[in-house]
């Protein structure tokens, strides 16, 4: 039967026709929807992850039970995750084991352009890379035969066009193959005298995996006119196949590492002239480089950014094909936060105050964006709290009195937590700030440990955050209600003066929810609107000027009431004046304010 999915729906179909029981994820686009759509199939067990490290090392012990197991993150995820990753290397696996790991070329929803190859040749793992969703069904189930016959975990690389693409698919029936535990301690146990003896296996291995590629049809020779050659793989390939046609030959590379030799070599010598297409790093141009072969690559073709039809026809002399020369100077729509954010109004306020704010991950990073402009610093999940301590140690109590982090509740419970121990642990007056949103909202209204929801939407443990603080070794634990704007500056004002350490959770439930109730929209009163555009400094999407006048687009308005705090002639009118859309056990700020002030 055949269905039309989209490449991440794909992977997931390969998983649950390859027997795959166990799925641990954390959620990281391009990849989420991986696990997502797993998790519709009853028979196997899904869950989400506190992060990509506890994802990986749970699909092992699952893989060690006996059972076909799977772990997705994005490339940045991998970087958590490559503690295990490398040491799996080395003891193998029982049952098969596939780790999803979803590129983002072009950094449409990443900080960074990472090449996860890298990590593929690092680790000595075999790696595989569909251009399709046919592909990715089909090498979803040969990485767990890859995986088994190897004695190996197996990488499928996604990214981002192939992850959320679609093209029709072939299902078929699911088989679910299982093995049995068996002790043995110098494969599992890698302490330093059994690990040395699993290098050489490693290496073997590789050798093996090598050969492999050379005769597989994983990577496939297409010929066409020899005039020109191009390796490729990846969404490359079908950018070159509809540029091309047959007028080129195409070795696809379907088995990113290890590459094969004499496959390249033979088809080298079929051709005039040879070029690589591949995006980011020259990982097979400098592989044929090193088998001395004449090739052109990152010469022509950039080493940032996504990869295009009119992008490789131009920079290879051929015309785009029709119906892809589209004007690129169209109108910027950059990113901002939705209307009613709960993130908005504890900006605005940080901004207010002159706060020097060290930022994270997640879509409070747009804090960061004008007119807010509050976030100075994001590096990577969990660095605020790192950074902040650092930061502080080095200036003093000049920047304690001055500065803050900001951190969602998912990204505090991926690897917040150990910043904030450190915090405890070495002593800084830091002010950490937590936004509870009660979502992991940046990728889409994935649960996490504070929400008491698991992947199905079915009671799971909750994480009482507040708890977690003052068991941390935090006295001065606060929560606010960032849509208070006198309750926030109030707060953060105070901790900031505090002679130690202090949490403030900002708490609202992200405005998207759907048990989130809305009120009536706002309008504005023309005749008490000055035109002063004061509450343009919170940056709501739903109110604009038009004719030196504010007016509210009552389709986005939710009637959140933060704009009407910051109008001082109360031109702001309508709404039900109803505040407490919080999620349940979430009360408003000043109870909760003052409760933690007495607690301090």
């Amino acid at each position: 039967m055949k269905q039309l999915m989209l490449g991440n729906k794909a992977v997931a179909r390969g998983l649950y026709e390859a027997g795959c029981c166990f799925a641990s994820s954390y959620p990281g686009t391009p990849s989420t929807e991986v696990t997502e759509e797993l998790a519709k199939y009853d028979e196997v067990y899904c869950e989400w992850a506190p992060n990509e490290k506890v994802a990986m090392e749970a699909a092992f012990g699952a893989s060690l039970a006996g059972k076909r197991s799977f772990c997705a993150m994005k490339h940045v995820g991998l970087n958590v995750a490559a503690d295990p990753l490398y040491t799996m290397s080395y003891t193998g696996i029982n049952a098969g084991m596939v780790i999803v790991v979803a590129d983002d070329a072009g950094m449409h929803s990443s900080q960074n352009e990472q090449d996860s190859r890298h990590h593929a040749i690092a680790a000595k793992l075999p790696m595989l890379e569909p251009s399709d969703s046919q592909e990715a069904l089909e090498f979803t189930k040969l990485a767990f035969e890859i995986s088994e016959r190897f004695d190996t975990p197996v990488l499928l690389k996604m990214c981002t066009r192939v992850a959320h693409s679609q093209s029709v698919t072939e299902v078929s029936e699911r088989t679910v193959p299982t093995k049995t535990y068996e002790k043995n301690i110098s494969t599992y146990v890698m302490m330093p005298g059994n690990a040395k003896k699993r290098h050489p296996i490693v290496e073997e291995r590789t050798r093996l995996l090598k050969e492999y590629a050379e005769h597989e049809s994983i990577n496939r020779v297409e010929m066409g006119k020899t005039s020109l050659g191009i390796i490729t793989s990846s969404t490359s390939y079908q950018y070159v196949s509809e540029v091309f046609g047959d007028s080129v030959s195409i070795l696809k590379i379907g088995m990113a590492n290890p590459l094969p030799d004499q496959l390249i070599l033979d088809f080298a010598k079929k051709v005039d002239r040879l070029v690589v297409v591949e995006e980011l790093d020259p990982i097979m141009e400098n592989h044929c480089k090193a088998l001395g072969l004449k090739v052109q690559g990152k010469d022509l073709l950039p080493i940032c950014g996504e990869f295009s039809q009119n992008l490789i026809a131009k920079a290879l002399g051929k015309e785009p094909p029709k119906g892809y020369a589209l004007e690129e100077n169209l109108p910027l729509r950059p990113p901002v936060m939705c209307p009613g954010c709960p993130h908005r109004g504890l900006f605005y306020t940080l901004r207010k105050i002159g706060c020097t704010v060290l930022g994270d991950i997640g879509c409070y990073t747009l804090g960061a964006a004008a007119p807010l402009a509050s976030m100075e610093m994001t590096l990577c999940m969990g660095a605020s709290v790192s950074a902040i301590h650092g930061f502080n140690k080095m200036g003093a109590e000049k920047s304690e009195k001055n500065t803050v982090c900001v951190i969602g509740d998912s990204t505090f419970m991926h690897s917040g937590m150990t910043g904030l121990a450190n915090i405890a642990y070495n002593q800084s007056h830091s002010t950490v700030i937590i936004l509870d949103n009660s979502i992991t909202g940046m990728t889409g209204h994935q649960q996490n440990p504070t929400t008491g929801l698991n992947i199905k939407g079915d009671p799971a443990g909750k994480i009482d955050l507040e708890a977690l603080c003052r068991a941390m070794g935090f006295a001065r634990v606060s929560v606010v209600d960032p849509y208070d704007l006198a309750a926030c500056e109030e707060v953060i004002r105070r901790e900031l003066q505090a002679d130690e350490a202090s949490v403030i959770i900002s708490r609202r439930p992200c405005a998207l929810l759907k048990y989130v109730k809305k009120n009536a929209p706002l309008r504005v009163n023309p005749d008490k609107c000055r035109g002063c555009t004061s509450c343009m400094k919170i940056g709501c999407p739903a109110i604009s000027i038009r004719g030196k006048k504010a007016v509210v687009d009552t389709t986005l308005c939710i009637g959140c009431g933060v704009c009407t705090q910051m109008c001082r002639f109360g031109a702001f009118e309508g709404g039900t004046g109803e505040k407490d859309t919080a999620a349940p056990g979430a009360a408003a700020s000043s109870g909760h304010a003052e409760e933690g002030k007495e607690k301090a």
